[in-house]
């Protein structure tokens, strides 16, 4: 079964007896190597029921679980194969009695977690709640509550916070909630102060296997060393020089601390890249040399020298785009290489997308925005989930509040609001109050009886959705359900078109098909070939959903362009690599003390250390030929001002490796497009 593998991915996937860390940079086969090691432990005698693979997202995790079925077979079944927060929503499930969690509490959405902050602050303002959100989360990844904020807060602004935080806990306590950080918090604290409940997980795993671990924060640092106890079974991959995620509280502390907490751990440094040409992994390795080295390693490649580097300068950024594309149209036409979706655009920040997808447009070549919204994150998606989050926890208040106003059903926010000054003074969740005997004495009686009739649909519709079973029952369910409330209506009412509405409702219905195909039974795919799953009720789905971040779990590959932010692009591959706008003040990204900042030399230093291991991630994508470009001068304001070339390309460049871009290049290509054209145009019925 290890047949394939070189000397250090063997060893890797060997090595069982203790504490591993697997240095594994780009491109150098990291998911072969644990999904072989899973296969390898299962060899060995241990139950897969007692192996976890945690990863960093759903798509990670499947694509994890398609090789391991690949490699075991059925028994791929049965290793626990998710992300940190699904890991953590396992654990609250079973064990959260003990922090006073019922089994069916809800998963707020960054939506409902602002909402809960302007209220608890007592702010209007959307985007100062964000702020709030962003402060909240941080001090969550660092482990610390609202108390503990409060006791280190630096300044005023920080205490007012804290104290929102404080609020804000009593909140979700109310709602029998928790937000995403709390899936990792929370599960610390189980694990931490409840020896009976660490006991029995790290009976449970024998062997936790953990994906990009240069990506963990401080907490999930402390739950994976809770799991894996004394014994430190366990296995980090990861690549301290594709660390990019410092912003949203990634911390290559977590890999210094490895070795001081585990004396015994083994290191095992994979350098092999099956992925870029030499010429490429040159480039790379160039750009990464200034930065302190934990565990120092040189990537190599056996795929020959390859294509030189090709570093463009253009006048600004029309022109940068148009020499894009030319350069796209120049590679397909007189290379081997014609498919669209071998070739991709990288750049820092998501407003650079717009100069380029409007050059593909003009060249009429399709392309795709990658990290574009989610299906989740559509309005009639989080409508229906609000319904599905209230019936599986009735005191989930944002739920209510949504489920109840959408449709209208004639309950208007005068009466909400009562309703919700009514729960507070008794402590009760919005859905609670309804049934309450004293309810009557503050609302008039027309409005009681409507919120008691929504009450009582609502628990007739979780008695429905706990009788579904498999996919046909949960799809007449669903359809039904949709009628009663009139849902379709609704979307034609609130929408400005009925192309608009119309869309909306096919999401919609696309949604339910996928609901019903997760409760199981006999499911036949896109291509007609017939599977079977476990058969479950739509209240078991229902309670996944908040965890999931795409619609499909097996998309159909477009052939088209990706655009792409360089943070996007991580773990992909390409053959054709365009790193587009690589200019100072962009790429690295202002990396200038600005007059009057509080920003410290060490913090600009290591922000300088993270820009320039997010474009060793950009350089390391491509896997036959890259194109760097920076333009002259750039759009400020209403302005044009001069722009310089980003010190990347200089630590990145030597004079063998990269190659200025031949302006030849795009008049073959403007040739080869007219060619093309005009065959076109004399085929064509009136040409």
């Amino acid at each position: 079964m290890s047949a394939g593998l070189n000397i250090a991915q063997l060893e890797a996937v060997n090595y069982v007896q203790g504490p591993c860390l697997v240095l594994a940079g780009a491109g150098s086969g990291k998911t072969r190597v644990i999904t072989m090691k899973i296969a390898h432990l299962i060899e060995s005698g241990l139950d897969p029921k007692r192996i976890a693979a945690i990863t960093f997202t759903n798509k990670a995790a499947a694509e994890m679980r398609e090789r391991a079925k690949g490699l075991i077979g059925r028994k791929a079944k049965d290793i626990v194969i998710c992300t940190f927060h699904a890991l953590g929503v396992r654990l609250m499930r079973e064990d959260g009695a003990v922090l006073g969690l019922k089994p069916q509490f809800s998963i707020l959405d960054a939506d409902d977690v602002t909402g809960i902050l302007k209220d608890c602050g007592g702010s209007p303002d959307m985007a100062t709640a964000r702020q709030w959100q962003w402060t909240i989360s941080a001090w969550k990844n660092q482990g610390l509550n609202a108390s503990q904020a409060m006791a280190q807060a630096e300044n005023d602004h920080e205490r007012v916070i804290a104290e929102i935080m404080a609020r804000y806990e009593e909140r979700l306590t109310a709602y029998q909630s928790v937000d995403f950080d709390d899936l990792i918090g929370m599960p610390l604290k189980l694990l931490r102060d409840h020896a009976e409940v660490r006991e029995k997980w790290q009976n449970l795993l024998g062997h936790v296997l953990v994906d990009e671990y240069q990506d963990t924060n401080a907490t999930q640092y402390e739950v994976l060393k809770a799991l894996v106890g004394q014994r430190g079974r366990f296995t980090a991959v990861g690549d301290d020089d594709q660390s990019i995620y410092g912003w949203r509280g990634a911390t290559l502390d977590n890999l210094r601390k490895l070795p001081v907490d585990f004396p015994n751990l083994k290191v095992i440094k994979l350098e092999q890249n099956y992925r870029s040409t030499s010429a490429i992994l040159r480039a790379a390795n160039n750009v990464i040399q200034p930065n302190p080295k934990l565990f120092p390693k040189t990537l190599f490649s056996e795929l020959g020298e390859g294509e030189p580097v090709r570093v463009v300068d253009a006048d600004n950024e029309e022109h940068e785009a148009e020499r894009a594309v030319a350069r796209i149209q120049s590679l397909r036409a007189t290379s081997k290489w014609k498919d669209l979706k071998d070739f991709a655009i990288l750049y820092r920040a998501n407003h650079q997308a717009r100069m380029f997808e409007q050059a593909l447009r003009r060249a009429q070549i399709p392309y795709k925005v990658s990290g574009g919204q989610s299906f989740f994150d559509r309005a009639e998606i989080k409508d229906l989930c609000a319904w599905f989050r209230l019936w599986i926890n009735n005191d989930d208040d944002p739920a209510f509040l949504r489920a109840i106003t959408t449709p209208k059903r004639g309950i208007g926010h005068t009466t909400l609001g009562q309703l919700g000054v009514y729960a507070s003074q008794y402590k009760l969740s919005l859905f609670e109050s309804l049934f309450s005997a004293s309810l009557q004495n503050v609302l008039p009686a027309r409005a009681s009886g409507s919120l008691q009739e929504f009450g009582r649909y609502v628990n007739d519709l979780e008695y429905r959705a706990r009788q579904t079973l498999g996919a046909e029952d949960a799809r007449t369910f669903l359809l039904d359900f949709l009628k009663e409330i009139g849902y379709e209506q609704h979307l034609y009412d609130n929408e400005d078109s009925e192309k608009a509405a119309a869309t909306r409702w096919t999401n919609v219905l696309e949604f339910c098909d996928w609901m019903s195909g997760r409760c199981g039974g006999q499911i036949d795919d896109a291509a007609g070939v017939s599977t079977t799953r476990e058969v479950k009720n739509l209240l078991e789905v229902a309670q996944t959903i908040a965890l999931l971040s795409t619609i499909s779990e097996r998309e159909q590959e477009q052939d088209v362009v990706t655009l792409s932010t360089l943070h996007a692009s991580k773990g992909l591959e390409w053959p054709h690599v365009m790193l587009v706008g690589v200019n100072e003040n962009i790429l690295p990204f202002k990396m200038e003390q600005e007059p009057g900042s509080e920003v410290s030399g060490e913090s600009l230093a290591l922000r300088l250390q993270e820009e320039r291991r997010l474009m060793y991630v950009g350089i390391t994508r491509a896997q036959r030929t890259l194109a760097v470009s920076w333009t002259r001068r750039r759009k400020k304001g209403r302005e044009m001002v001069a722009a310089l070339p980003s010190r990347f390309i200089a630590e990145m460049a030597l004079d063998q490796n990269t190659v200025k871009e031949d302006p030849r290049e795009k008049l073959k290509a403007l040739r080869a497009e007219f060619a093309k054209r005009a065959a076109s145009a004399a085929q064509s019925p009136g040409g």
